[in-house]
């Protein structure tokens, strides 16, 4: 009773986290004083590289409410620490997800044990590997007319997404103590499964993504949706 009272209490703030978050990236939450208004008017260069030039994402100066709180100097950190910053973004969006899964779609007790797995898992592969891989796509592939944007998302479905789903697997055997035959029949039963679930989702996040987002905030963009999407990893690879 006692674990459902926690798992029940940890829905509750999940929700209330996740309003307040949607919230204030919709409407923005900070005052925007006479002193902001000056800095926005006056547009520094070392803001030509920042949220403003990404189509998807909201320039200050034009968004009631002000920018999402945070965004400039979350953008200066993407410059400065790309790998870092990308490794703890994933991080982020593997944690959540987990916990809305265990929340949301698991009669079993809250682990935080499986949550910090794999959002381990987010830090130390999914965001280095998407910053190197999404580099390297984009510098093959430079255009972003149809043709360029259905090629990328073509390749990262076809070649990325397989070798992500074998070392997700291969990972979560691992620390969960499994042996290589283990996992070994774990990707050969469920490799297929899990490809099918990102082939319904995928191709249309990354069209957009390829299409309209900078480079730089790829991998925020995929972790926003991919919360949503690694609650069903999170359950195909703990089933």
């Amino acid at each position: 009773k006692k674990q459902h009272a926690i798992k029940d209490n940890m829905k509750f703030f999940t929700l209330i986290i996740a309003t307040t978050f949607f919230a204030a990236s919709a409407f923005g939450v900070s005052p925007i004083s006479k002193n902001i208004h000056k800095r926005v008017a006056q547009k520094s260069p070392l803001r030509k590289d920042s949220a403003s030039t990404s189509p998807l994402f909201r320039d200050a100066a034009k968004t009631r409410g002000g920018a999402v709180p945070g965004w400039t100097a979350y953008n200066e950190q993407l410059d400065k620490n790309p790998i870092t910053t990308k490794a703890l973004t994933s991080m982020a969006g593997f944690a959540i997800g987990d916990l809305l899964a265990q929340a949301f779609l698991s009669n079993d007790p809250l682990s935080w044990a499986r949550i910090a797995k794999l959002a381990i898992f987010g830090f130390i592969y999914h965001g280095p590997s998407g910053h190197y891989f999404y580099n390297f796509l984009d510098r093959q592939i430079e255009g972003k007319k149809f043709k360029d944007v259905a090629l990328k998302v073509f390749i990262d479905q076809t070649f990325w997404c397989p070798i992500f789903v074998c070392v997700f697997f291969t990972y979560l055997g691992l620390v969960n103590g499994n042996s290589f035959g283990t996992i070994g029949s774990k990707i050969k039963n469920d490799l297929l499964s899990a490809c099918q679930g990102s082939w319904k989702v995928w191709p249309v996040v990354h069209a957009v993504n390829f299409r309209f987002i900078q480079n730089k905030h790829r991998l925020v963009f995929i972790n926003g949706v991919q919360i949503l999407f690694n609650m069903f990893l999170s359950l195909i690879g703990t089933k």
